[in-house]
């Protein structure tokens, strides 16, 4: 069985799979709707429809991105690497509005976080190389995407950046975010 964990904001989970291993390597399920079910995570809007994979250097920053309208639930997992995985709450009638949980992925552990909708969420790499994939409950829509500003002091992420305290490698759209007191949240 899979194991769930809430995290500070309950609604993300901290999925772990089963993970079976012997002389050939290993053998896991990533999703499994029936264990997702019981518990708790397979209500209205809870159906995959994209996947997505993304392969990063180190220190690249991905995020904070959300899509404003069709909003996307998110279960993501490193297949490669490691990476530090972020999601802020953006619920503006939530008890948890504004705040961040982070959690190391890693290929390693096989670990997985579930992200539900009204969440922004991006990831910084902390390994050479990492792959990330994620399947998501809705389409890409470019034109209801929203990135959140990735050091938003209000919000206040600590990053796990080198003690050289190098730069993240940003694209444009990341190191143009938006602060979240001027940035479109979920009513």
């Amino acid at each position: 069985m899979m194991q769930f964990t809430p995290l500070g904001i309950p609604d993300v989970i901290l999925v772990e799979p089963r993970v079976f291993k012997d002389s050939r390597g290993f053998f896991l399920e990533s999703y499994h709707k029936e264990q997702f079910t019981t518990a708790g995570l397979q209500g209205d809007g809870m159906e995959f429809v994209q996947d997505n994979h993304s392969g990063s250097h180190r220190g690249s920053l991905r995020g904070l991105h959300y899509q404003i309208r069709q909003p996307q639930g998110k279960l993501v997992r490193v297949i490669a690497g490691e990476a530090y995985d972020v999601a802020v709450d953006l619920r503006r009638q939530s008890a948890t509005f504004g705040r961040w949980v982070g959690i190391m992925l890693t290929a390693e552990l096989k670990n997985q976080l579930w992200i539900p909708p009204g969440f922004a969420h991006g990831f910084y790499v902390v390994s050479e190389w990492a792959e990330v994939l994620y399947k998501a409950t809705d389409y890409y829509a470019p034109k209801w995407e929203r990135s959140l500003l990735w050091n938003d002091p209000a919000i206040g992420i600590k990053w796990p950046f080198s003690p050289g305290g190098e730069e993240p490698v940003l694209s444009d759209k990341d190191r143009n975010g938006k602060l979240l007191s001027q940035a479109e949240v979920y009513d």
